[in-house]
């Protein structure tokens, strides 16, 4: 049996309209310490967003995800997050905040491959 590392994931939600609180899965954040692993995987559907608000922002809500991508990744996509180390990018981008785009709740589990536990994990809640 392969080891099996403790993992940290995050759903991100989008909510079109903050005032009303209603929300859908568009992404998941996983992080994993023993692997020095942060990643996230987006995936938007136009038709939730639009049935939630008509006049909501597709270009705004996308690149809002694709920026969570991008300091997952690290480097120049991560701007001022460029040179923090993946756990200290995941506790960032998990943190509380009211936009469009929110993290959701932080569970934890067992994984051998985080990569996998991240498709797995948007197949699950998000597709």
């Amino acid at each position: 049996m392969n080891k099996r590392d403790v993992f940290e994931y995050a759903v991100l939600r989008v909510v079109p309209r903050v005032e009303r609180g209603e929300c859908f899965n568009a992404g998941v954040l996983v992080y994993c310490r023993a692997k020095s692993f942060v990643a996230a995987r987006t995936h938007l559907d136009e038709g939730k967003l639009k049935a939630l608000d008509p006049h909501a922002d597709v270009v705004g809500v996308r690149a809002a995800l694709r920026a969570v991508e991008g300091v997952c990744c690290g480097g120049e996509a991560a701007g001022k997050a460029a040179g923090d180390e993946p756990g200290r990018r995941f506790r960032w981008l998990i943190a509380p905040r009211s936009t469009v785009v929110q993290p959701g709740v932080v569970h934890s589990g067992l994984t051998e491959d985080p990569e996998a536990e991240l498709e797995r994990l948007l197949d699950l809640l998000v597709r």
